[in-house]
């Protein structure tokens, strides 16, 4: 198939899901669409839910498999839109919308090189296309809730705005909520324990600690306290402060070992949200790596998380589009970085060999 009709179809496509608001758990509509598209380019496929996948047509048994996704759910609109973020608007060749770069545009070029794909014979490994739900809550009935159905999964590239250069490895997200204890008194005397005084120490000992093991390619693990709330009344000593710390770890640290030491250094109790979002890597050998390498492409470690955590098997990220422009206002992407993402992909994956 020609690159320059799957192209223009991937942008007619994107600009079709801009105008169908897909904020994350509420992704039906968009899902339905790209059932509709999948129909009309004659690509068989699965929904479960408001996620869908599809196998290349020759599909074979014992060869290796890649998973290609990328997400169709998007934000809430932030404040300061020039224009309706519902509405696909070109201005000085730049394409607005929600979701253009974050990740409409990784998902459409995605979809855009399976098509390439798809109907060719004897390729060296099995495909498997994965447009996929609640990326952005990393929730439950996303991609988690089908990869019993994908497996065994070999290799996945993950699509996010990475201006087309490879993310080899990504940090792990955890969330913590912090609890200090004390006693309820009246703020004129001498009276209770107050739990306010209790966080903030435990914060200042949290803003001082760093954890020893540095990543060449992720840097520290980080460690951010980004809501504090106690007190009812002025007069009232709180018996209880309650804050929330977010930690970005790298690979050097499991979500649950982070946990550990930080409960080690702290007076409050302390509760995880959930240790599944975990940093995830690429190794340096990969042939992915060293494909991407001939191509010119650079490498990188990000400092956001994706899906590509919850995949948790040997995942490079990479997409059109820059992750700078996601969740703000009027978020564009250009269309000739849509056009060169197809290439891209294409190419990393054209003779691809992977055991």
């Amino acid at each position: 198939m020609e690159l320059t009709i799957l192209a223009q179809d991937a942008i007619n496509l994107l600009e079709e899901l801009i105008s169908t608001p897909s904020l994350s758990r509420q992704e039906a509509e968009a899902a339905t669409l790209i059932e509709h598209k999948w129909k009309e380019w004659g690509v068989e496929y699965k929904r479960q839910g408001n996620n869908l996948w599809a196998h290349n047509r020759f599909w074979q048994e014992g060869k290796p498999v890649i998973l290609l996704n990328s997400h169709i759910d998007t934000v809430k609109p932030a404040e300061g839109w020039e224009t309706d973020p519902f509405t696909p608007t070109y201005k000085d060749g730049k394409l607005h919308g929600l979701g253009s770069n974050d990740a409409g545009g990784c998902l459409v070029s995605l979809m855009a090189a399976f098509r390439y794909f798809y109907n060719q014979k004897d390729l060296p490994y099995n495909l498997i296309m994965a447009a996929t739900a609640e990326e952005e809550v990393s929730g439950l009935n996303g991609v988690a809730s089908i990869l019993p159905q994908l497996e065994p999964v070999d290799l996945a590239i993950v699509g996010e705005p990475t201006r087309m250069q490879m993310a080899i490895a990504e940090k792990g997200l955890l969330v913590i909520d912090g609890a200090a204890h004390g006693k309820a008194g009246h703020a004129a005397r001498e009276e209770g324990d107050n739990a306010l005084y209790k966080a903030v120490d435990d914060i200042q000992c949290l803003r001082n600690f760093q954890f020893p093991l540095f990543s060449d390619l992720l840097g520290k693990v980080k460690l951010s306290v980004t809501q504090i709330e106690a007190g009812y009344q002025h007069n009232v000593v709180p018996d209880i402060c309650r804050f929330v710390i977010d930690v970005r770890t790298n690979e050097f640290y499991s979500n649950e070992e982070a946990f550990n030491v930080i409960t080690g250094l702290l007076q409050s109790e302390c509760k995880a949200r959930s240790f599944r979002l975990n940093s995830s890597h690429i190794p340096f050998d990969h042939p992915l790596v060293k494909r991407g390498q001939e191509l010119g492409l650079s490498w990188f470690g990000s400092p956001t998380t994706s899906d590509q955590a919850i995949i948790r098997k040997t995942s490079m990220k990479i997409g059109p589009g820059d992750s700078a422009r996601s969740h703000t206002a009027n978020e564009y992407i250009l269309p000739e970085e849509i056009q060169s993402g197809i290439t891209t992909y294409i190419q990393l994956l054209e003779n691809l060999k992977i055991k």
